[in-house]
């Protein structure tokens, strides 16, 4: 089907306001005890009440964003303050690490074994801190920033599994979470910081984790870039180097640098080809750069955000380019994310789907799924057809 980007523009953005935002905003709001709730149904009713601190901080992330970007409405910023004042009070340990998942009244249920929790802190309560303008807010984002960087090249820490030394991985998702938190945090940070991580993170993502001969990102290498043959160390997750790349574009068009924009727009649809599952269409969750099995169990689902953030990718890519082949497969992406994960009879989009395309877990939030990647896709999809119009 052939669209024009006035229809694309009032899509996304009727979704944005009128579908999705007053979704999370009727059902997910606990007003007893701050926070939200995040495992929700179809119809949007609570399974669960136990809150993961991954999602909390997004949610709060969303609400002030959305605040500082787009209007500021009252009730946005409370629904970002109901969670900011919950998380600063029981979020941390007294080092200051983040936890996994609290209790719905705030006790700790799961250690602070890696970083993702203070990285979406960090995002949170800056822009928190931005649309408040009260200090505690930024001294919780600059602290929980300043763990980012204390505990980047030993994520787990003491949490960790593998046995020191004998394969020693990186993981992609490290730096390029840490690419879009330094933009993110761009207004709180000192400008030096802000271009050497920047600087330092695209290195590593384009140049370590990039496979130059086949064009894929992979998701764990070795500690100087090379290649590891075993599970780890040949998994390919097309939604991650997906998302990484508009990570770089939005770096690389803030400085100009169109080389790189051509280089992360050859590396999504890369993928893209890559990872199309042909016969039932969608992209894969998990891949082998083999072609060997894979260990998960789950990598032949079809997952939102990975549908989201390719649709994120390929409108921003043809927005700064005009390359053809951005437009074809945004449209084909298009098709299949609009049909198969938007939930027009109650609102929101599913996050699960079997290979076929149909539903498998009926739900609209979980321990995985939040007030994240639906918003803020539709948010920037509607940015980039505004902006080509």
């Amino acid at each position: 089907m052939e669209y024009n980007f006035k229809e694309l523009a009032e899509l996304y953005k009727n979704a944005f306001f009128n579908d999705v935002l007053p979704f999370w905003e009727k059902y997910s709001i606990d007003r007893e005890y701050g926070g939200y709730f995040t495992c929700i149904d179809r119809e949007g009713k609570v399974y669960d009440t136990d809150k993961f601190i991954w999602l909390q901080n997004r949610q709060v992330w969303t609400y002030s964003k959305f605040y500082n970007q787009i209007e500021k409405r009252e009730s946005w910023l409370k629904i970002a303050s109901n969670g900011a004042r919950f998380l600063a009070q029981h979020g941390r340990d007294d080092e200051g690490n983040w936890y996994f998942a609290l209790t719905r009244e705030g006790k700790p249920l799961v250690q602070p074994y890696n970083i993702f929790s203070d990285c979406f802190a960090a995002m949170a309560f800056s822009q928190y801190a931005l649309a408040c303008g009260e200090d505690w807010a930024k001294d919780v984002a600059v602290q929980a920033y300043n763990n980012v960087l204390r505990r980047k090249d030993n994520p787990k820490g003491k949490y960790n599994k593998t046995y020191p030394g004998t394969r020693s991985l990186k993981s992609l998702a490290v730096p390029m979470i840490l690419a879009n938190l330094t933009l993110e945090m761009e207004w709180l940070l000192p400008n030096e910081t802000l271009e050497n991580v920047l600087n330092s993170t695209v290195r590593e993502v384009m140049t370590d984790f990039l496979d130059r001969e086949r064009g894929l990102m992979y998701e764990n290498v070795a500690s100087d870039g090379s290649h590891v043959d075993s599970f780890e160390g040949r998994l390919i997750n097309p939604g991650h180097g997906i998302e990484a790349m508009w990570f770089i574009i939005d770096i690389a068009h803030r400085r100009n640098d169109m080389t790189t924009i051509n280089q992360a727009i050859d590396v999504v649809l890369n993928i893209l080809n890559f990872a199309w599952d042909p016969e039932y269409n969608g992209l894969y969750y998990f891949m082998d750069a083999t072609g060997h099995p894979p260990q998960q169990l789950e990598w032949d689902q079809k997952l939102w955000w990975v549908h989201l953030e390719s649709l994120v990718a390929l409108a921003m890519s043809y927005r700064l380019t005009g390359r053809e082949a951005c437009w074809e497969w945004y449209q084909k992406m298009h098709d299949y994310t609009w049909s198969h994960f938007a939930d027009p009879e109650y609102g929101e989009w599913f996050g699960y789907l079997n290979r076929r395309g149909e539903v498998l877990l009926n739900l609209k939030g979980g321990k995985w799924k939040g007030c994240f990647h639906v918003p803020r896709a539709l948010y920037l999809c509607w940015q980039q057809f505004e902006a080509l119009l």
